[in-house]
């Protein structure tokens, strides 16, 4: 059965895309849900000018997106965190902290779009968080953690 995605669906599919599934998933769950629709001729059509008008607008949101890259990428963030013995901090530097230090530098960026590799941070030292500021922009983040001063 082939179908249009309405909205994102997990493990199958992002909005607007057509899939195939089986007869079973698309009519008991994915249509009565309202998360896909039949893909007619005529729906495809529709679809397709839809696509083609979206994609002019979504490239003004793209280069938006890399305007913001760009200026992230200048920045250097260091966050002061308190440490214990060696280099072992007190608690944990997550994405929340991140996204408070980025504001701090005039950048506002959301929270759930930082994804700190490793998940969070527990030592001093460099690391690295991916921010994704689009479907197809993501950039790759150095920050620093460092002691607090005394």
């Amino acid at each position: 059965m082939e179908l249009i995605l309405k909205q994102d669906v997990q493990d199958l599919g992002f909005k607007d895309d057509i899939v195939n599934v089986k007869n079973g998933y698309g009519r008991n769950f994915l249509i009565p849900q309202g998360l896909a629709a039949l893909a007619t001729p005529s729906a495809k059509k529709v679809l397709a000018e839809n696509l083609k008008q979206r994609a002019h607008k979504e490239k003004k949101v793209i280069d938006e997106a890399q305007k913001i890259a760009e200026s992230l990428k200048a920045l250097e963030i260091k966050i002061p965190a308190k440490v214990g013995s060696g280099d072992k901090l007190f608690g944990s530097v997550s994405n929340i902290d991140l996204a408070a230090a980025i504001e701090k530098s005039g950048q506002s960026i959301d929270r759930k779009f930082i994804n700190i590799q490793g998940g969070t941070v527990k030592r001093t030292g460099p690391y690295n968080a991916k921010i994704r500021l689009h479907r197809e922009v993501i950039v790759e983040f150095p920050f620093e953690v460092v002691a607090e001063a005394k």
